[in-house]
């Protein structure tokens, strides 16, 4: 009998109370593993995940959490064959497996850099401008995002088994929220070996990622309205996940990732013989056959305009005629087993239905010829394309979870767009044309239906990581059937294990609050100047006052000279008059912001080592001959960099006229060493 996977719960490994049912080689059917969750507390490990992992993690900066992710991913990395090994298990290539492993670590390293450059150094985050909420400026009001004092459970699809639960550990890691990883029976013992290589590492803090092999028990009875559950498979387990009713009673966080009928439209320019046409078939293929088509972003309705509906049949068959299937060890297979023999027979359930309503053009649902494997042993399928009606209702309502997509005809732009709702919703599709009259009309009407859409061309295909490759940067999620969340998605996907809070205060006590300078609070001018002052010496609200200095005629002509900018309002006075913003010959926007920096930088070498942007500039009012700007400069915002001799200071800049109204605001963003660097 093969061994039981564990359990890691409450801070050690936890092996079950009973064998278990057996888990399957996809390849060959024998049994590689039991599972079983009997015996495991869910009430205690909920609370060992608040209770301890919740504390480490916030007692953590945004960017001590991302060079942890960095250097997880890092150690996976170098461990990587060892799941490649076991991946095999699952009926993946080599190819599959790189694609769900590679994948995985390459997001956690992606968090690990958005973290570093998005996110303050800080353990909350301030969301947005400051809103003013009085005339006099002594009320206003700012949102924090601050970590939820729970633990996010997670509930994994089969397909992806080291992807899926690291595309939801790491915005979980980020934001300050311990994990709790529940993976898909089929394919379990991957991400137990997952688990097994980070446990190993030591790297994470204690309780901050908890694992359970096996059913979920009464885990979900014992969620709070500070715990999340993100939850990627079929839609009738999110409903009912949904709809549990603790869930409901204690709104819990829920975001579900499910069934996906994703689309890829074929222009009417994207004839037989041209570069799109080929970018066509060649996704749609890919699509089918990697991961044995088991990707919940698989393409299962491609739409051709009428007059190509053949050709792209005869391309696509010839194409797929030449993909070997068989034992991913075998060289030169290029598609693997399907994840079980239950999932085998699921698809030859739905392509059944599919028939029912169209025609199979190429492939055998019951027959396959398979290289170094039983056929019948091995969850083994073949590639099926077909052609249905798009007026009938199956293709659009029923997904075949495998190598199967079908082909539909569409009459005009209206026609594909109509046809795009009805799937109800989907995570993924893609429109191949050259036409942007074309691509703008699809993506806008079928935008509504889709989290994601790719638009792939000859100029961006070299690029493009094609039609179902989620990205960390981008929203990974959809409406409607496809579930209603978001997973990833960058710093959004952080954002959702945060709470949003709108702070309301006066300026001081907000400043005192996030830990930056807003408007209207207290300024500190020093005996020394501000850039005199290395990182661990300056303090939010440290200020310079410098000025003032006339602005004369020929200072704005000769700005004019030195940098070519002989725009009319400064050089022409006729013109000028004529302009009924300024009504006479006015000065240079970027010649006030130069006077001003003038004004307040130190000549002398000290800590401050660069200037590396301006944020938010705004010239609020024009500049004319003979006035007179003093600039009030002051410490917003203090940002530490763990691994640098230096950090990023960022100072409120405030050029003002003789009379006191603002001319120009902005953030002037530098670096400065620190003292003990």
């Amino acid at each position: 009998m093969a061994p039981v996977l564990r359990s890691y719960v409450n801070g050690g490994w936890h092996r079950p109370a009973e064998e278990g049912r057996p888990l399957h080689d996809a390849v060959t059917g024998a049994e590689v593993a039991r599972i079983s969750s009997a015996g495991i507390d869910f009430a205690a490990a909920l609370d060992h995940g608040r209770r301890v992992g919740g504390p480490a993690l916030r007692g953590l900066t945004f960017h001590q959490r991302a060079a942890l992710l960095k250097a997880l991913g890092q150690h996976l990395r170098e461990h990587r064959d060892r799941l490649y090994a076991v991946s095999a298990q699952t009926g993946a290539t080599l190819g599959d497996s790189k694609f769900d492993v590679d994948g995985g670590i390459g997001v956690l390293l992606a968090y690990a850099s958005k973290g570093r450059r998005e996110l303050p150094n800080d353990t909350f985050y301030v969301d947005g401008a400051v809103e003013p909420l009085g005339r006099g400026g002594t009320f206003v009001g700012q949102h924090i995002c601050t970590p939820l004092r729970g633990v996010a459970v997670q509930i994994n699809a089969f397909n992806f088994p080291v992807w899926g639960p690291l595309e939801k550990l790491a915005p979980a890691f980020l934001a300050g929220v311990p994990s709790l990883i529940k993976p898909a029976s089929p394919t379990a013992f991957l991400t137990a070996e997952l688990v097994e290589l980070i446990v190993e590492s030591g790297l994470l803090p204690e309780g901050s990622l908890q694992f359970v092999a096996g059913g979920t028990g009464d885990l979900l009875d014992h969620l709070t309205e500070q715990d999340l559950v993100s939850f990627t498979g079929s839609a009738s387990t999110a409903t009912k996940l949904r709809t549990h009713p603790t869930v409901v009673q204690r709104a819990v966080r829920f975001t579900a990732e499910a069934d996906s009928l994703n689309l890829s439209v074929l222009g009417p320019d994207a004839a037989p013989g041209s570069p799109e046409f080929d970018l066509f078939v060649k996704g749609l293929v890919a699509e089918m056959t990697v991961k044995a088509g088991q990707k919940c972003t698989a393409i299962r309705r491609a739409f051709v305009p009428e007059r190509h509906v053949d050709a792209v049949v005869e391309a696509v068959s010839a194409r797929l005629a030449r993909t070997t299937i068989g034992n991913p060890a075998s060289e030169g297979v290029r598609m693997g087993a399907l994840a079980s023999l239950e999932q085998r027979e699921e698809v030859r359930r739905s392509v059944k239905a599919l028939a029912d309503a169209g025609r199979i053009v190429f492939g055998d649902p019951e027959k396959v010829d398979v290289v170094d494997a039983d056929a019948e042993r091995g969850a083994f399928v073949s590639p099926i394309l077909l052609v249905a009606d798009p007026d009938r209702a199956e293709p659009h309502e029923v997904e075949a979870f495998g190598p199967v997509s079908t082909v539909m005809p569409y009459r005009d732009t209206a026609h594909v767009i109509e046809l795009s709702a009805r799937g109800q919703g989907s995570l993924a599709g893609s429109v191949v044309s050259a036409d942007p009259a074309f691509v703008r009309e699809v993506v806008l009407g079928a935008a509504p239906w889709h989290g994601r859409l790719l638009v792939l061309n000859e100029k961006d295909a070299k690029e493009s990581t094609g039609h179902g490759s989620p990205l960390p940067a981008l929203v990974h999620g959809g409406p409607g059937r496809a579930g209603g969340g978001e997973e990833m998605g960058g710093i959004r996907g952080v954002l959702h294990h945060m709470q949003r809070t709108a702070v309301q205060a006066d300026p001081d006590t907000l400043t005192a609050i996030t830990g930056r300078w807003v408007p209207g609070s207290q300024r500190t001018v020093t005996d020394v100047h501000p850039f005199r002052k290395h990182l661990e010496e300056l303090r939010v609200g440290d200020t310079v006052i410098a000025g003032p200095r006339r602005v004369t005629q020929e200072d704005v002509e000769h700005f004019a000279e030195f940098t070519g900018d002989t725009f009319y309002a400064h050089m022409d006075a006729e013109a000028a008059a004529a302009n009924p913003l300024f009504g006479e010959r006015v000065a240079h926007g970027y010649l006030v912001v130069s006077l001003a920096a003038g004004l307040f930088v130190d000549p002398d070498p000290g800590p401050v080592l660069a200037n590396f942007g301006v944020d938010n500039l705004r010239f609020l009012t024009p500049v004319k001959f003979g006035d007179e700007l003093t600039v009030t400069l002051t410490c917003k915002q203090l940002t530490p960099r763990d691994t640098a001799a230096y950090g990023e200071v960022r100072w409120d800049a405030d050029v003002t006229r003789q009379d006191g109204e603002s001319v120009a605001r902005y953030d002037v963003l530098t670096l400065v060493a620190k003292k003990e660097g």
